[in-house]
């Protein structure tokens, strides 16, 4: 019996409107790096960054519009449901694939913790980088303790952060155990956290060719996920999760169970 991965590979294959979505994608997504990203780096520059534009500040307006652009050059519809929480606030969101950070870029521009690898990938590092990312090196105790001391200091400066607390990219069959010792940073700088759920898919329903297969690199990634049919991208900002002082689980577990509410996933 063939795996989920072996099924969705299979029917990459039969799927004949590949080529054409190519062609069809892959102008406007040089075009948008070759235009948009010279724009955006310089409403990045300091002089420029902090022009308002209406509520928002130059530079966030303008992380916001390339990161929705990117989505949707990729074929992705975005449905957003629910309201981010203005100001300093930590958002913690289930991890399906490295668009997650562009998604949630096109509702609100934030400070992200992520893995330090995709500080190296093409574009996307070199903008996540700008837009102000912590990178965090996995499986190093000191590097978190390093990363949640910036966060608290980002926080404190009134500005929002998003982290993924399941510390990797998941299936999207279930929402993995979020590590609690990243709510600890919401406790010390006092902001409110609110979870986000995210889905690829149709109908409802996660699409299995979202997240990295095995031993999958960024860009064989990037090109299969450039090459699928459309779809939508939904990012949900659900109600905020009370801060329980020496209670950091008890944060996770229910900001966990909110998002696979959300998703349909319950308790799995």
């Amino acid at each position: 019996m063939n795996s989920a991965a072996d099924e969705t590979t299979d029917s990459q294959r039969r799927d004949r409107m590949r080529p054409v979505r190519y062609l069809m994608r892959t102008p406007l997504l040089l075009a948008h790096i070759v235009v948009g990203l010279p724009l955006t780096v310089i409403a990045l520059s300091p002089l420029l960054a902090k022009i308002p534009i209406g509520k928002r500040r130059l530079d966030q307006t303008m992380i916001s519009w390339w990161s929705g652009t990117l989505v949707r050059v990729f074929g992705f519809r975005i449905r957003s449901f629910g309201t981010p929480l203005p100001g300093a606030v930590m958002y913690v969101a289930n991890h399906l694939s490295w668009l997650d950070i562009e998604l949630m870029h096109s509702q609100r521009a934030i400070s992200f913790v992520a893995k330090s690898e995709i500080a190296g990938w093409p574009v996307v590092g070199w903008l996540a980088t700008r837009a102000g990312t912590i990178y965090h090196r996995r499986g190093d105790s000191d590097s978190m303790s390093a990363v949640l001391e910036r966060v608290v200091e980002r926080l404190n400066c009134g500005e929002p952060v998003g982290i993924f607390p399941e510390g990797g990219t998941g299936t999207g069959e279930r929402v993995r155990t979020f590590h609690a010792r990243v709510f600890q940073a919401a406790l010390d700088a006092e902001v409110p956290v609110q979870p986000v759920a995210l889905r690829y898919g149709r109908n409802g329903r996660q699409d299995p060719s979202m997240p990295f297969a095995v031993k999958e690199s960024f860009f064989t990634n990037l090109l299969r996920i450039l090459g699928n049919p459309s779809m939508d991208a939904e990012v949900h900002f659900l109600e905020l999760v009370e801060a329980t002082p020496e209670a950091r689980r008890r944060m996770a577990e229910e900001a966990r169970a909110r998002i696979a509410s959300a998703l349909g996933l319950g308790d799995a």
